[in-house]
């Protein structure tokens, strides 16, 4: 069964460790909603993602699972603050999605025109000396 996971880049930036295809990672996976993500991977690619991986205290009482990586890439998009918002926060721009399939991901990525990096999409499968009952969830 394969995984689709969505990584931050500041999760990485601030304590991950870098991965790459072929790796076996423990990461602690909370359930998603896609559409939380359909503006920053569009709606196409929003609908794969099984879980997010977290490491920053919303993970307690979960055991980490035992994955292997499969696929890395790097999810860049547009941020602006919305025509008429009071807060002046940016949000992505829904349709300025762009991947970039990747060797490693170590929470950096090379600048890209008009875009900012924004995290991973990571395609992983249950690593075969994985606990039991890690990352259930999955097509």
């Amino acid at each position: 069964m394969t995984l689709t996971i969505w990584v931050d880049d500041w999760q990485m930036q601030c304590c991950g460790q870098s991965f790459a295809p072929g790796d076996v990672v423990s990461w602690t996976l909370l359930e998603v909603d896609p559409e939380d993500y359909a503006d920053v991977v569009g709606s196409e690619h929003a609908v794969e993602i099984d879980f997010r991986e977290e490491h920053h205290g919303q993970e307690e009482g979960r055991a980490p699972n035992s994955l292997k990586v499969v696929s890395v890439a790097e999810v860049h998009c547009r941020y602006r603050v919305p025509p008429g918002s009071m807060d002046k926060v940016n949000h992505p721009v829904p349709g300025t999605t762009v991947l970039v399939p990747v060797k490693a991901a170590d929470g950096w990525a090379k600048a890209r025109p008009d875009v900012s990096f924004a995290g991973y999409l990571v395609t992983a499968q249950r690593a075969p000396d994985g606990p039991e009952g890690a990352a259930t969830r999955g097509r």
